[in-house]
């Protein structure tokens, strides 16, 4: 059984680990004389994520999922209808069966504004591939796998603060209206559900601050961690044991 308390204070250790290694990566390659500048230092170095990911990893194991059917550091590719393959984040594949496939993402700043629309296209453009490749038999032929996004972004005021829109032609949503880059994403998130291109999301806002001790929030109920677990249990429940 999942016990949930217990996986909100593994929660708060991952994110703790994800400032902690990114702050470790940009000391590192300053010191070395790297050329990256700002940020980027730290995004390059990878492995922010590896504490999300295997948090979800021993999930996925008390789940009921047998570890050789696990894929986390390597095999991460799967076929795609518009490409050749597409590397994901996790993949349980069980029985030659495709049960979950996931992305774990974030973002901090300065810059928030191209670096969300990369993500954004990015995500859509993996799903609709998966999905397209599904539909011409790539995977299954009757489990329809289990699709999760994680993201994380960081809290701070770039990240917080309205956004004017550009509109030269036609009027945008209304809900874009002067909605910061946090609310953006989860908009984006939310409807990445809502028009079934994932399974599950969950958002996350953590500062640079205060992540460092595992402190995070989540600005939306219905993009909360605990709910993206329990769907992703319930998946793995329903075709993992078989």
């Amino acid at each position: 059984m999942i016990n949930m308390n217990e996986i909100h204070d593994r929660l708060k250790q991952a994110i703790a680990f994800y400032w902690q290694t990114r702050e470790n990566q940009s000391k590192k390659q300053k010191d070395q004389g790297a050329s990256d500048q700002g940020a980027r230092s730290a995004v390059t170095g990878g492995a922010q994520m590896d504490g999300i990911i295997k948090l979800l990893m021993e999930i996925i194991l008390k789940a009921g999922i047998p570890n050789n059917c696990i894929f986390h550091n390597k095999f991460l590719q799967l076929p795609g209808f518009f490409r050749p393959t597409k590397e994901w984040d996790l993949l349980v594949i069980k029985n030659g069966q495709l049960l979950l496939a996931l992305e774990a993402k974030s973002q901090v700043g300065p810059s928030f504004g191209n670096n969300f629309n990369n993500r954004t296209e990015e995500a859509m453009g993996s799903a609709i591939d998966l999905w397209t490749a599904y539909r011409e038999g790539a995977f299954n032929s009757t489990i329809r796998p289990w699709l999760g996004y994680f993201f994380m972004l960081e809290e701070c005021e770039n990240s917080s603060r309205p956004v004017k829109v550009q509109e030269p032609h036609f009027k945008v949503f209304a809900e874009f209206i002067n909605a910061s880059y946090a609310k953006r994403y989860e908009l984006f998130c939310r409807k990445l559900v809502r028009e079934r291109h994932y399974t599950a999301s969950s958002f996350i806002l953590s500062s640079k601050n205060t992540g460092i001790m595992g402190e995070y929030r989540e600005p939306a109920s219905d993009l909360n961690f605990e709910m993206f677990v329990r769907s992703m249990t319930g998946q793995l429940s329903a075709f993992g044991r078989k």
